[in-house]
């Protein structure tokens, strides 16, 4: 069960007010478990967009305000949001899991959209577009992945930790990791990396969806390499399926050009499913 405060909520105004919604405090969903999901929604016309985005960032980051402002231009419902731990969302991050963001995930989904979505995932929100794709296929209608980062915790984070990382992880069941982009260290627990087993897809049954998807990926990601992402497409039932490999792109995808190709992957996806 969840209470949504409707104050801030889908139908709170018929108007695309960029500053006010910038501006202005956000909506927010409370669980069952007493967390308070922060999320932001434009009401428009549909299929409408979710923005889900990576791991240790939040619904203000540069992609899910262009989002925004893409959605503002062009009168389109648009909903992102904030994973416990993250952003204005409740929650320490060093207690989340793959499983609880999902759960924040589909929480906004369900209780915050109205009709089909496309899901925009950067990073880990490319990983959970496909676990809502396979939880919603009738609400799901079609996916844009940016830098997909499906299965990161035990395929790349775990295996690209220095031993001595390694080594307090099983000790003390956490680490500081040092940041890519901020200053300070954020924590990795042993718990994240055991749970995130249990929504792992590239090694799974075929994902049984069947909308279009769209895969953005940079050929120099210092994250998530190329041949991880080049696996995604093996495993989704869809037919529909095209990868975009940007030369010198890094992780981040940021750059004003790839904030446009983001906007224009979006604006050709909405139409086809339109």
């Amino acid at each position: 069960m969840l209470a949504i405060d409707r104050k801030f909520g889908p139908r709170a105004s018929p108007e695309h007010d960029e500053m006010t919604m910038e501006t202005s405090p956000h909506g927010t969903i409370a669980t069952v478990d007493g967390a308070e999901i922060a999320y932001r929604h434009l009401p428009g016309t549909g299929p409408g967009v979710v923005f889900c985005c990576g791991f240790h960032s939040d619904m203000g980051g540069n992609k899910a305000t262009r989002l925004h402002e893409f959605a503002v231009r062009t009168g389109r419902q648009y909903t992102r949001f904030d994973y416990q731990g993250h952003g204005a969302s409740s929650g320490a991050f060093r207690d989340g899991t793959i499983g609880t963001w999902f759960s924040d995930a589909l929480a906004v989904l369900d209780g915050v959209t109205e009709g089909p979505q496309v899901i925009v995932g950067s990073s880990m929100g490319g990983w959970m577009a496909m676990l809502l794709a396979r939880a919603r296929p009738e609400k799901v209608a079609a996916l844009l992945l940016i830098a997909p980062a499906p299965d990161f915790p035990e395929k790349l984070m775990l295996p690209s930790m220095p031993q001595e990382a390694r080594d307090t992880l099983y000790r003390d069941g956490i680490w500081d990791r040092p940041s890519e982009y901020a200053d300070e260290d954020y924590p990795i627990t042993l718990n994240l990396i055991e749970e995130s087993r249990a929504h792992n897809l590239l090694d799974g049954p075929l994902l049984p969806f069947d909308g279009p998807v769209r895969i953005i990926h940079g050929a120099a990601d210092e994250v998530v390499p190329l041949d991880h992402v080049l696996r995604i497409p093996d495993v989704i039932r869809s037919t529909n399926v095209v990868t975009e490999v940007v030369k010198n792109g890094d992780h981040r995808l940021s750059t004003e050009a790839d904030l446009k190709r983001m906007e224009d992957r979006l604006a050709e996806i909405l139409a086809a499913v339109g």
